[in-house]
């Protein structure tokens, strides 16, 4: 699954030619303008395109009750996309909850990206109970961005808390490459590794890593190790 970059902003081509070259292998999460228009999505669906980002790190808040994005949203839920979001935990709600309210799926990037400590951030608490209902999924990935310890007890607690809302079926894993901050901190393997110690069960991980991906994002299951 591939996630367009924020620094590439709404020029999606570089990832689209990817995927044409492997249709049966590849899926990706574009980024667009929320004015493009319906025929303009459908064709993006039809390259391998499963959802839209919203990097809104370090950006103003959208109000997502204009009609522009009322519009997009109803674009979204009629190609059955889902909508990825990365904001600080504190925004979640008025941003989160919109998506959900607009009938859309909603995945969460990078654990919600919560505080220090979980059990006192209201976010991830909103995060905890949107994700005990059947249209939020959230990304156990990039610890790094969240705590000084990926593989700490923060990091396996809110792995926990996430798991105890939703189950394997709707949490997912993602390396966060190319680690953009934090090369030197960390690689492919290591926050391949860090999925294990959230998740020791490994019927549990196979889940996260096959099932849950294949299901949201559209693989057959000829195409799924």
């Amino acid at each position: 699954m591939l996630v367009q970059p924020s620094f590439l902003g709404t020029d999606n081509g570089y990832m689209l030619g990817v995927l044409r070259a492997h249709p049966g292998r590849l899926r990706g999460v574009a980024v667009v303008d929320p004015g493009t228009p319906f025929d303009q999505l459908q064709a993006l669906a039809d390259a391998g395109i499963r959802g839209l980002r919203l990097n809104l790190v370090g950006l103003p808040m959208p109000d997502l009750s204009r009609p522009v994005w009322q519009t997009l949203l109803q674009h979204v839920r009629a190609l059955d996309w889902h909508v990825e979001l990365h904001r600080p935990s504190q925004d979640l709600p008025a941003v989160g909850q919109p998506v959900l309210d607009a009938g859309c799926k909603l995945v969460v990037d990078h654990f919600g990206r919560p505080g220090e400590n979980t059990a006192a951030d209201s976010g991830f608490g909103w995060l905890v109970r949107a994700a005990a209902h059947g249209r939020t999924w959230v990304k156990l990935s990039a610890a790094y961005r969240n705590w000084r310890d990926p593989l700490g007890p923060e990091a396996r607690r809110a792995a926990g808390s996430l798991l105890d809302a939703c189950g394997p079926q709707r949490l997912l894993w993602g390396s966060d490459w190319p680690h953009t901050q934090h090369r030197e901190h960390t690689g492919y393997a290591h926050t391949r590794a860090a999925l294990n110690d959230w998740i020791p069960d490994a019927d549990a991980r196979r889940c996260i890593l096959v099932d849950t991906p294949a299901a949201l994002f559209g693989f057959s299951k000829e195409t799924t190790p």
